[in-house]
């Protein structure tokens, strides 16, 4: 336990230790858990999402403050993984089941989002960046799609882990509030964000005046984006925030023979 700034923290040797002991849990959860929390993960994450094209939606904002305001409002998303309980794909990277949850849960978001008319708030402006959003996304070259995928993991594994540190709710969340609306400021990729934009966009294109000048949003496009930004987003996380911290705090030390 350490005393940063005043604050009763968890030390990073101690948050290495949590994580260990979180891991073996996660692994030995039963399917069904696992899945359903990895349906409620996609679900709290595709919140988040809403709450960032809401405000993204807005004309009237200038791009920072578009970009800054709506990642913090994206961080709901986490903020609800965190606090409520759910499993994350890319907070567990390796996880696939959790994968197929958070696919399930932000998908069915999407579709409920779409039958709610949601989108047509503002004359359409909330369909209209859907749209936008998601065929930026899809046309997104390979390379360019991966390494955002990186950048933005590394980020959301940080706000996980510093979370972690915290003792409160209020720690919590002060904890994720800026890796994440820094992630989505600068515009990286988070695959299960796309799980619910690209389907909804999918869904939007049809409705009257919300086209795509650049072409229709397809199941093609969607796998195009989301092969590069899992990749990325397991390289980041896994391999930039999880091997790092295993080497620095829980690789057992060679043995002099």
């Amino acid at each position: 336990m350490s005393d940063v700034f005043g604050f009763n923290t968890f030390s990073p040797k101690e948050i290495a230790a949590q994580v260990e002991s979180i891991g073996v849990a996660k692994a030995r959860l039963p399917f069904h858990s696992t899945l359903m929390l990895g349906v409620m993960a996609g679900a709290f994450i595709g919140l988040g999402a809403l709450y960032f094209v809401l405000v993204k939606s807005d004309p009237a904002l200038g791009f920072a403050a578009q970009q800054v305001l709506g990642g913090v409002a994206f961080s709901l998303g986490l903020i609800l993984v965190v606090v409520a309980g759910a499993e994350l794909f890319t907070g567990n990277n390796l996880l696939a089941m959790a994968c197929a949850g958070n696919f399930i849960g932000a998908a069915g978001l999407a579709l409920l989002v779409f039958l709610s008319l949601h989108p047509e708030m503002n004359n359409g402006a909330i369909a209209g960046e859907y749209v936008r959003l998601a065929a930026a996304k899809v046309a997104m070259p390979f390379w360019t799609a991966f390494f955002k995928g990186v950048l933005c993991n590394v980020l959301v594994c940080m706000a996980v882990w510093m979370a972690l540190a915290g003792r409160s709710v209020v720690d919590k969340v002060v904890a994720i509030v800026f890796p994440i609306s820094a992630f989505v400021a600068a515009g990286f990729e988070h695959s299960i964000a796309n799980f619910y934009l690209i389907p909804l966009a999918m869904l939007l294109q049809s409705i009257d005046g919300v086209g795509v000048a650049a072409g229709p949003i397809t199941w093609a496009g969607f796998a195009g984006n989301l092969v590069p930004v899992i990749l990325g987003n397991i390289v980041g996380g896994s391999v930039l925030v999880g091997l790092v911290y295993y080497v620095i705090y829980l690789r057992a030390p060679a043995t002099k023979a």
